[in-house]
């Protein structure tokens, strides 16, 4: 996602956030680009709109923004992005990195200008807000918590009629689409080193009865594997209110 700023300021920027998870390109001529630890999330865009023209947007385990700020560019009405910052333990824990939480996110609202807003809360506390959205993304979350059907069922009642919720979580690597609904549990730290916050995995079958029990449908886009760990991308459309 390119931003553009003169070298004294992009380094500024770089030196001022520990840990970045999301890559934005500061400075291409350069060369200054934030170190993004998510570098090879290139996979996720082409499941993601050319346009968000005039949509209500959610990003949950917004981090840093990326999909926040690429939805405000393309042209979102409002864009409200969460999180709530428990991957200040994650990257402790795996990094051992101390934030403070939100650092990547406040560095690129600041240079984009942007009127996303932020707000720390956790994303079963969504339900509390009262808005509804057209479009919501989940990437990268649904894998993370002990209640996934929980936060399915709390993402879709935010959709309009009709809104889509664009999920991508981690996948199996033989995925069975027929409707067995395989969904396996990880032993603690098996899936990263230093990382015991991966509790499930998810089949395209699992996410469609998950979807189901929501009142939406799931429609499968990709099962990529992506440095030898499986991913799963599809949407989840909101067909009942």
């Amino acid at each position: 996602m390119p931003i553009e700023i003169a070298a004294e300021r992009a380094n500024a920027v770089l030196a001022s956030v520990p840990f970045w998870v999301h890559t934005f390109a500061l400075n291409r001529e350069l060369e200054l680009y934030t170190p993004g630890e998510a570098r090879d999330h290139g996979y996720r865009l082409a499941s993601i709109p050319d346009s968000f023209d005039g949509l209500n947007v959610l990003d949950v385990g917004a981090f840093d923004g990326f999909y926040s700020f690429l939805a405000e560019t393309r042209g979102a009405r409002r864009v409200l992005a969460v999180d709530n910052e428990q991957y200040v333990h994650w990257v402790r824990s795996r990094w051992g990195i101390e934030l403070e939480g939100g650092e990547g996110l406040a560095a690129v609202h600041g240079l984009l200008n942007s009127k996303v807003e932020y707000r720390h809360t956790d994303a079963f506390a969504i339900g509390e807000i009262n808005e509804r959205f057209d479009f919501i993304f989940c990437f990268g979350i649904l894998h993370r918590v002990e209640n996934p059907l929980g936060l399915l069922q709390i993402l879709t009642q935010r959709l309009t009629n009709g809104g889509r919720l664009l999920l991508e979580t981690y996948g199996l690597i033989d995925d069975n689409t027929a409707n067995d609904g395989t969904l396996y549990a990880p032993a603690p730290g098996t899936i990263y080193p230093n990382d015991s916050f991966v509790y499930w995995q998810f089949s395209s079958s699992a996410l469609r009865n998950l979807a189901a029990f929501t009142g939406s449908t799931f429609e499968l886009h990709a099962t990529p594997l992506i440095d030898g760990h499986p991913r799963i991308i599809g949407t989840i459309t909101r067909t009942k209110v």
